[in-house]
């Protein structure tokens, strides 16, 4: 990319990520999005009056706050005059939020941006079955008590049954979690395999969060009225061991699947946000970015069996295009929605195979660097709210670069719909 303006990252943070049905269960979506960019304000020191918009992702939505955005951005004290726009896509909704903001700021529409995510299952609409839908539609034409009558008389029970919600591919009916199954038995990943990289990611975490890496990306939420604070993840085992994970019984293919409820990413509630800026804004009001971005790319895969393979085409694509290897990075953030997806995109990218039959290329890119990967655990033991991943990604590897002194950053994710995303960051020299 050759954008007019340079984007630079400034700081980025995060709600912490709790289990859905925990203790965020009273919120509403807005609230933890308002959480995560006041406290990004209070983290930075910015003036409000500054923000020229807030972009966030967000894949849940309530229906009495369907552009969250604006509603988070008011609670958190941005001013009214700032547009605000909510985007989705699916798991990658952050990271298209993030990279919108990014265009408004290469083409120079904008000099500072707020972008990130919010996702909040514990505040997922549960809807009427469409025929009561559609009743209860029509009775806003109803007149009169003989209307009211013969509306009440032609309900049934049946129409009381409210639908359950499914994380499920709508084109194939197919739930993402066996459409990982039968991904992860095409790439030859056994369970064992899937469990050992289960509880690398928990240990991993629990390392960080011990260190002190996961409290330093994250804002403090005081949940009121009794105003109880909340400063850490809850979805991380420190206790996670191979021989507990074994007895678990396959949670999608009954019979022959491999994944479980312990090596696949939970229902999490959480927000992100991210403050990004023009380089020449950046001097001019004294901020020191963390890192610019370099480049970025979003693919599209074939929904069949290529749903989760997001990550193999996108980071192909994009240090194909930069013309680098993995020995040129030196963190590399991967979402991990299952174990299976994370072992599956990693055999992907080192098959000469797959390179040339499927992305395209002359040769493979290579074994993944384990040294270099997700190394303050992941979504499996931090959590995944979907609209707000991106964001922790962005914001983890920033961090990473910075405190492991490295030069490049690589992130990527898998998304519903069979999409891909990767960006490119770098630290300022």
């Amino acid at each position: 990319m050759n954008p007019l303006h340079k984007v630079v990252i400034i700081e980025g943070c995060r709600t912490p990520f709790l289990r859905s049905g925990t203790d965020y269960m009273d919120l509403l979506s807005y609230q933890l999005g308002g959480f995560a960019i006041k406290g990004l304000l209070k983290k930075t020191g910015i003036d409000p009056q500054l923000i020229d918009g807030v972009v966030l992702g967000n894949v849940i939505a309530n229906v009495k706050t369907p552009n969250v955005a604006r509603e988070a951005a008011l609670v958190a004290g941005i001013p009214q005059k700032v547009p605000c726009r909510t985007v989705s896509q699916a798991c990658i909704s952050a990271n298209r939020a993030i990279a919108d903001a990014c265009q408004e700021i290469m083409t120079g529409q904008a000099d500072i941006m707020i972008a990130g995510g919010i996702d909040h299952t514990s505040d997922a609409p549960i809807q009427f079955p469409r025929k009561m839908r559609k009743k209860l539609f029509l009775a806003q034409k109803l007149k009169g008590l003989g209307d009211g009558l013969k509306f009440l008389t032609g309900l049934r029970f049946s129409d009381f049954i409210p639908e359950r919600p499914a994380i499920a591919e709508y084109t194939t009916n197919k739930a993402m979690g066996a459409d990982c199954d039968i991904m992860a038995a095409r790439f030859g990943i056994p369970r064992a395999e899937q469990d050992a990289y289960a509880v690398r990611s928990h240990q991993m975490a629990a390392q960080a969060q011990e260190k002190g890496f996961l409290t330093e990306e994250m804002v403090r939420v005081k949940l009121p009225p009794k105003f109880k604070e909340i400063q850490t993840d809850n979805g991380i085992r420190a206790d996670s061991k191979i021989e507990k994970l074994a007895r678990l019984r396959p949670a999608f293919d009954k019979k022959f699947g491999t994944l479980t409820a312990a090596n696949s990413s939970f229902l999490t509630d959480g927000a992100s946000a991210v403050l990004l800026m023009s380089e020449e804004k950046a001097k001019a009001l004294g901020f020191i970015p963390k890192a610019e971005v370099v480049d970025y790319v979003f693919t599209g895969q074939r929904l069949e069996d290529e749903l989760l393979l997001g990550p193999a085409y996108a980071v192909s694509k994009l240090l194909d295009r930069q013309k680098m290897t993995f020995n040129d990075i030196d963190v590399i953030e991967f979402h991990e929605a299952f174990a299976g997806q994370i072992l599956s995109n990693l055999k992907a990218l080192a098959s000469e195979d797959f390179a040339v039959n499927e992305l395209g290329l002359k040769k493979a890119l290579g074994e993944v660097p384990m040294e270099k990967f997700n190394l303050w655990g992941g979504s499996l033991s931090i959590g995944h709210p979907f609209g707000a991943t991106g964001g922790r990604l962005l914001t983890t590897t920033c961090n990473r670069l910075k405190h492991e002194k490295g030069t490049y950053g690589l992130l990527a994710a898998c998304a519903a719909g069979a999409h891909g995303h990767a960006m490119l960051i770098k630290t300022l020299s």
